[in-house]
């Protein structure tokens, strides 16, 4: 405990970097998540097309092999295309960025699915009937779709966060200085790399049980009037 109390400074940047990157991270990805779930149900067939490669391609491949492929390759990229243009100079991506973006989209992929099964599980009768009130499309989404949406898609919604939160962990092998980067820095040059990754274990513990509170709380929420089984 004393050198946990000593590295206490490095250990709590490093959780608040891993909070900062969940949290990019996870509007980066419900984003992703609404624009894919509305092209997957669709009528327009390219959209379709576009979006099943899109949950194809990212779910068949690890997530660190991407992190490490948007950070590396897709810099050189980046810098190859605009020497071509000319349309712009160097450009770094940093680790923050890389990180969130790819993990971003990579759980995008899966929140896509979740959104599309829970707009799939509300009753169409339900929005034909906001059409006939003469409902613009808009106000049908705020105020059927949505309400509902968020009922039905919360425990996916969770279980996926949840692993999302976890998986920022592996954007320490690009360098970012995140709990585990800081608690493996800490732990070797200590000489008690247990010590450090046992304290990394409980601070994730409590940022996923602080999580699942705050989605029952959400859950709970959005479950008023609703009947359960």
């Amino acid at each position: 405990m004393d050198l946990i109390y000593e590295y206490r400074a490095q250990l709590l940047s490093g959780t608040l970097l891993t909070v900062q990157l969940a949290l990019a991270s996870l509007v980066i990805s419900v984003a992703f998540g609404l624009l894919g779930a509305w092209a997957k149900l669709s009528s327009s067939r390219i959209a379709r097309r576009f979006a099943n490669a899109y949950t194809t391609l990212v779910r068949g491949v690890p997530d660190l092999v991407l992190i490490m492929l948007v950070f590396y390759g897709g810099q050189v990229t980046l810098n190859n295309l605009g020497e071509v243009l000319g349309l712009w100079g160097y450009i770094e991506i940093s680790q923050f960025v890389a990180g969130a973006g790819t993990i971003g989209v990579i759980f995008g992929a899966y929140f896509t699915e979740t959104f599309r099964g829970a707009i799939m599980a509300i009753p169409r009768g339900q929005i034909e009937a906001g059409i006939s009130c003469g409902m613009p499309r808009g106000l049908i989404f705020r105020h059927i779709i949505w309400p509902q949406m968020v009922r039905f898609a919360l425990p996916g919604f969770t279980n996926t966060w949840l692993v999302q939160l976890k998986t920022t962990a592996l954007v320490s092998v690009i360098g970012l200085q995140d709990l585990v980067y800081n608690a493996f820095t800490a732990g070797r040059s200590t000489g008690q790399l247990f010590t450090f990754m046992a304290a990394a274990f409980v601070i994730y513990l409590a940022l996923t049980a602080i999580s699942d509170v705050a989605l029952r709380a959400l859950d709970r929420r959005y479950s008023v009037g609703g009947v359960r089984a």
